[in-house]
């Protein structure tokens, strides 16, 4: 098998290094079977290249999109075909038949808003939208919330070009009866899979079997084997429903053709109906679903204290009232407001007669995204239970009649108790459909022979009451083995049948639907194996370790969510679209080599050095990824693991000691900061130390801010202040923004705070960020040292650099020997800006202190303040003065990072994040809007990026004093 002669044939890319096929090896399934490669085609004939090598060489081809599927869909021990890369297009549009044709690598939500200003969208949601694609949508016939309103991706699939077993290019599309007659007599694959259909499948008899066994038809969830209980019509054929849901084991597609819907009613209500037991809520649905519902979905307790630990999801939380069992959550729209409102008043009133929901919250139009990423975010936060025992997906898709879900919850929970269970409940009630999952430790024999055994034992109950075992998340490795219990065995015969037909050498994704791969093999873990112990410089054991901290990612994939849906991540990821660049490749390489490798120090892999090379350590997966799964932490440690075998190179060295470094040149300001800026010996300092030569070098500040403070101490009088406050004095402000920090002092002192600066160790973020934790700690112990007496709720701790002061709170109470003085620090330690907002809303702080002149500002915030506090604290001191108007840059990351954007094999990586969406909104704002920034990479990046000059928001509101 030369798989290198296969890569120079392709046009695009093709890897079998060790840590790619670990990357690919799972996706957010409970599986892990490592490819023997990972291909990235460019276009048809690729495909057709790889069909015909996979012939040749007896191999299989495994098609994969965002690897969100939980059935382990996407993993296989052939070739991984990953088309989210590069096809991704969206071909054309058709307003007046209201279609369009996309590539299979097209993300849904990205789908739709191309397609809103034609007043059209794609009507099926899943709770992935922001990263899922077309292509796997129709691979497991998705559904999502909006399924009882708009139906599935079958219903929705008009034609699809597709690429077969023996390589020739064929188009599936609704055919009448004459074209179908036409197609039996092709002396092609494509005829023999016509005259398969037709001779064994359309016939009488069989629609007969199948109508008997198959799930009820008014499941509109339907995914249990192939959809042969969908082909039967009298007047026309579409192979397209059959490919739907066919998990790529049928056929490779390359090109989808959709029908579209008109956008919904813009005005929508959601009525939060708040149960204390599970079975009052499921008997709400069934009333409630009488009321021309957009979505109803629920939610139970366990998903709802999950939501209570992950940052991002306590500030959706706020419609919670009380501590409900259940949460039932109904979307009704109307042509206005008061219609929508009505609707709403209606639904709870008809609920009410029937149920005793004790509360019945009204959200409106924001509030409802909130709400819904609240339980979008439902996957993932079950991924965040602390330990081993996860809720595990194998169940967690059976879907059932409406008129039978009450009593299919009630056999489901005794069935529970059975097993001594309480299982998770939560998703799409309306469509008689819960993502039901027990709780289980797969790394324990016993507990993977109960996966086995409480699934069997469900699938007999969904059996009973005829329903689907696969609702819409496919059947995959999990379910696979449970076709033939669920559809009989002349049925299964029929889908092997069919499968052997389009694909007699068994290429396409084998091991699913059909001829499974055993549901309790090929695992992640391996079962009764003891769990390395491995000692960390930073405490992991609020994750019971550093393994664990990697292992709670599950694949949800949230960090490959594109720019245009906000948020901050994965920055890398969003630059190079390589699944080797997110969050969720580097806990998942971690997890591999920590678990796996023979070596004394687990650490000591490149492999592992490659694909933390572009994290950036911005931390935004700490908050916004479900599971918060902190990754800039696993970087910093396993930089610290690695170094100590293999040396710091000196580079990093520079970096990291860059505070004594600027401490030494500032005898030689001068001289310094001429270097710095002249053209010539700048050139040679970035040469010398692999700084990018695009860069420009910052410059020392006339004095430090010690100096500065020492300087006018004298004169900060302060009668009967309002507070004391210690300011942080960070190595950045010092040396570099000594005019900031003096900005600092005057505001605080002007408005009437007592500032005290004492004579600290820098904050260690460099250390940090380098790996160097050894001399983080020791920075981080004597600061703890310094502070520990002084600091309280009446005298708190400020700081001006995001990075520096927010260590306090994050990465102090992880490394320093005294924890109980740290983290009673971190509690009242605050970025500047949110002490001053806070003083804000006691009223110490008003706006009568300010000018009334009229300023337009742009607020970048940094990424450490957006994933540890919030931005909304440097915007409301930025609104302070009345006449000033504010929006915050919806940006991401910067790009910068510290020093990652000096580095010059990073500078092409972070320029491109900084054009996502800063520098283009900072370009398309006029000179006399002011940009703001409060930290200092950022505003370096600003500058280097767009020539503009940043301010931050205290300087600004300094200079808007009276």
């Amino acid at each position: 098998m030369d798989l290198n002669k296969l890569k120079n044939s392709l046009l695009g890319e093709l890897y079998y290094d060790d840590l790619i096929k670990s990357i690919y090896a799972t996706d957010a399934s409970v599986y892990r079977m490592l490819p023997i490669a990972v291909a990235y085609p460019k276009n048809n004939e690729d495909i057709k290249t790889l069909i015909a090598f996979a012939k040749t060489n007896n191999t299989s081809l495994i098609p994969r999109t965002a690897g969100t599927s939980l059935a382990g869909q996407c993993v296989g021990n052939g070739i991984v075909v990953d088309v989210s890369k590069h096809c991704n297009a969206i071909l054309s549009i058709d307003q007046i038949n209201k279609t369009v044709t996309v590539q299979p690598g097209v993300v849904r939500d990205q789908l739709n808003n191309y397609l809103k200003p034609f007043g059209l969208f794609f009507g099926p949601n899943t709770s992935t939208s922001n990263r899922c694609m077309i292509g796997g949508m129709v691979g497991n016939n998705s559904s999502g919330t909006t399924s009882i309103k708009y139906g599935v991706t079958r219903d929705k699939v008009v034609e699809l070009h597709t690429i077969l077993s023996d390589s020739s290019a064929v188009v599936f599309k609704n055919l009448s009866q004459d074209e179908f007659k036409e197609k039996l007599n092709l002396d092609s694959l494509e005829g023999q899979i016509y005259k398969q259909l037709h001779e064994e499948v359309l016939t009488e008899e069989a629609q007969k079997e199948i109508n008997a066994h198959f799930p009820k038809k008014e499941i509109h969830r339907r995914n249990t084997g192939y959809a042969i209980d969908e082909l039967y019509d009298s007047n026309s054929i579409n192979l397209c429903r059959l490919l739907t849901g066919s998990e790529g084991t049928l056929a490779f597609t390359t090109q989808i053709t959709l029908k579209l819907d008109d956008l919904p009613l813009k005005h929508r209500v959601m009525v939060a109906l708040h149960f204390t037991t599970i079975e009052a809520c499921l008997n709400a649905v069934k009333p409630a679903m009488e009321h021309d519902l957009y979505t109803c979905e629920m939610m139970d307790k366990t998903i709802l204290d999950l939501t209570k630990h992950n940052k991002t999801q306590q500030d959706n939380r706020y419609f919670i009232q009380g501590d409900p069992e259940a949460i039932l959550m109904c979307e009704v729209r109307g042509n206005s407001l008061e219609e929508a409102n009505q609707k709403a008043t209606n639904l709870i009133l008809e609920v009410e007669k029937e149920t005793l929901s004790y509360a019945n919250p009204i959200l409106i139009e924001d509030q409802i995204d909130k709400a819904n990423n609240l339980r979008s975010a439902g996957l993932g936060l079950l991924g965040n239970m602390i330990g081993d025992k996860k809720a595990v997906a194998c169940i967690e898709d059976t879907a059932v009649a409406l008129p039978d879900l009450a009593n299919y919850i009630s056999d489901f929970t005794a069935l529970m108790k059975g097993y001594d269970q309480k299982a998770v409940y939560y998703a799409h009630a309306g469509a008689g459909e819960l993502h039901l999952r027990p709780i289980l430790d797969l790394k324990k024999s016993e507990d993977v022979k109960l996966f086995r055994q409480i699934t069997t034992d469900v699938a007999h109950l969904v059996k009973k009451y005829k329903g689907s075992f696969s609702g819409e998340h496919g059947d995959g490795i999990v379910r696979g083995e449970f076709v033939k219990l669920m559809i009989g065995d002349k049925n299964y015969q029929l889908l092997k049948d069919i499968k052997s037909t389009f694909d007699p050498n068994n290429i396409f994704n084998p091991g699913k639907i059909v001829d499974a791969f055993p549901m309790d093999k090929n695992l992640r873990y391996e079962t009764d194996r003891k769990v390395p112990e491995i000692k960390t410089i930073l405490d992991f054991s609020k994750s019971e370790g550093i393994l664990r901290e990697a292992e709670k990612c599950n694949g949800s994939g949230d960090c490959r969510k594109l720019p245009e849906f906000g948020g901050t991540m994965c920055p890398s990821y969003r630059a190079t679209r390589d699944e080797k660049d997110t969050t969720r490749a580097r806990a998942n390489a971690l997890r591999e080599y920590l678990t796996n490798s023979e070596k004394s120090n687990k650490f000591n892999h490149t492999e592992l050095k490659q694909v933390f090379d572009l994290c950036l350590s911005c931390k935004a997966c700490s908050s916004e990824c479900p599971s918060s799964v902190d990754v800039a932490s696993l970087k910093a440690e396993f930089l610290y693991q690695y170094q100590k075998e293999n040396g710091v190179p000196y580079r990093t060295k520079v970096f990291a000691y860059n505070d004594k470094l600027n401490h030494f040149g500032r005898h030689f300001k001068g001289i310094t900061n001429f270097m710095f800026s002249n053209t010539i010996t700048s050139s040679l300092i970035k040469r010398s130390l692999g700084v990018a030569k695009e860069r420009s070098l910052p410059l020392l500040s006339d004095n430090t801010l010690s100096k500065e403070y020492q300087i006018f101490n004298n004169k900060l009088i302060v009668t009967n202040a309002i507070k004391t406050v210690y300011l942080f004095n960070d190595e950045f402000t010092n040396q570099l923004d000594a005019e900031i920090g003096r900005d600092a002092i005057h505001l605080l002192t002007r408005l009437n705070y007592r500032v005290k600066l004492l004579n600290n160790l820098e904050s260690g973020r460099a250390f940090i960020s380098k790996g160097l934790l050894e001399q983080a700690k020791k920075v981080a112990d004597k600061n703890v040292t310094i502070f520990k007496n002084l600091v309280s709720e009446n005298t708190p701790l400020i700081g001006i650099e995001p990075s520096a002061i927010l260590s306090f709170k994050d990465e102090y109470p992880r490394l320093v020997d005294d924890k109980i003085s740290a983290k009673a620090i971190a509690e009242h330690s605050y970025l500047i800006e949110e002490f001053l907002s806070n003083e804000i809303a006691l009223g110490n702080i008003k706006s009568d202190q300010f000018s009334v002149e009229e300023k337009t500002i742009k607020f970048h915030g940094h990424c450490h303040q957006k994933s540890q506090s919030n931005q909304i604290y440097s915007f409301n001191v930025l609104n302070l003065p009345k006449n000033y108007k504010v929006t915050i840059i919806p940006s991401g990351c910067c790009g910068m990072a510290g020093s990652f954007g000096y580095e010059k094999e990073h500078y092409k990586v972070s320029m491109q994040i900084g054009e996502q969406t800063l520098f283009p909104a900072v370009r398309k704002s006029p000179q006399t809007t002011q940009i703001s920034a409060n930290g200092t990479s950022c505003r370096h990046q600003i500058k280097d990026g767009t020539q503009r000059i940043a301010l931050h928001p205290i300087t600004i509101l300094k200079n808007a004093l009276l």
